[in-house]
């Protein structure tokens, strides 16, 4: 995929992210975060992910997140012994929030707002970085995005990705059959999303319009592996880690994969 054409995905994304962001910076919701994040040991990651953290050892470790949104998991690896320093994402109006937050913990973050395939140069590199859900759906070019990646990874330094499964992605739970394929696990051509961005299964009204790309799962470890990263691990889940519109997928006699988590390291040598 040329530049431009990444570029003009890219630019549309993070409009669509600008305008959503007022819906997560308000209200009961924020105000609570805000305090958690003042109390010793906060943390929003789920078991799943606190276990594949505590499992790799990076105690002391620095962490780079990519697509930290508004730093909340990022912070919360200060929880386990590992020290976020960096966020980087292309929404201002979400970093801003991060900041918010940052204060309120009490925890020095460096947050960098840019196109993930257009960084500055200089912003170091880390022991771990940390993709979770909702990030490589909003990237058109997976090949591109992993080699960045990398460039943030120390020698031996691990990349953990938590997200939601491909598979998932066939199906439209507002459907009138919400169990039958709506879309191809292969498809290629970018998704519309012209609702505003909001993860609390409502509906918030239009939005800018932003690109969702349909990522298979082989594509994903491939673009992984391509970029000099050694696949380490590849757990599937049962279980939802998006909206709650999706919760009608789980725990069925006949499950689907849900979500995934991929750890991978790159050459100590590099």
């Amino acid at each position: 995929m040329t530049k431009d054409r990444i570029r003009t995905f890219t630019m549309a994304n993070r409009a669509a992210w600008d305008a959503s962001a007022p819906l997560h910076g308000t209200g009961a919701h924020w105000e609570q975060l805000l305090a958690d994040a003042a109390r010793s040991g906060f943390s929003v990651l789920d078991a799943h992910l606190t276990a594949t953290l505590r499992q790799l050892d990076l105690s002391g470790k620095t962490a780079v997140q990519i697509g930290c949104n508004n730093a909340r998991e990022l912070l919360s690896l200060a929880a386990l012994g590992i020290r976020p320093e960096m966020g980087i994402d292309q929404s201002s109006a979400f970093l801003a929030q991060g900041r918010q937050l940052a204060n309120a913990a009490g925890v020095q973050l460096r947050l960098v707002e840019a196109d993930i395939y257009d960084l500055p140069t200089g912003l170091g590199s880390f022991d771990l970085a940390l993709i979770t859900i909702g990030v490589l759906n909003w990237m058109p070019d997976l090949e591109a995005f992993f080699r960045v990646v990398a460039g943030l990874l120390s020698g031996g330094g691990r990349l953990v990705i938590y997200e939601t499964h491909p598979f998932l992605e066939l199906f439209d739970p507002a459907s009138a059959r919400p169990h039958e394929p709506a879309f191809s696990y292969f498809e290629t051509q970018p998704q519309e999303v012209n609702e505003a961005i909001a993860y609390d299964g409502q509906d918030h009204g239009a939005g800018e319009t932003g690109y969702w790309f349909i990522h298979p799962l082989g594509d994903i470890v491939t673009a992984c592996i391509r970029a000099g990263l050694r696949v380490v691990e590849l757990t599937e889940f049962p279980h939802t880690i998006r909206e709650p519109e999706y919760d009608i997928y789980e725990g069925r006699a006949a499950q689907v994969p849900m979500s995934f988590c991929l750890v991978a390291q790159k050459d100590a040598a590099l």
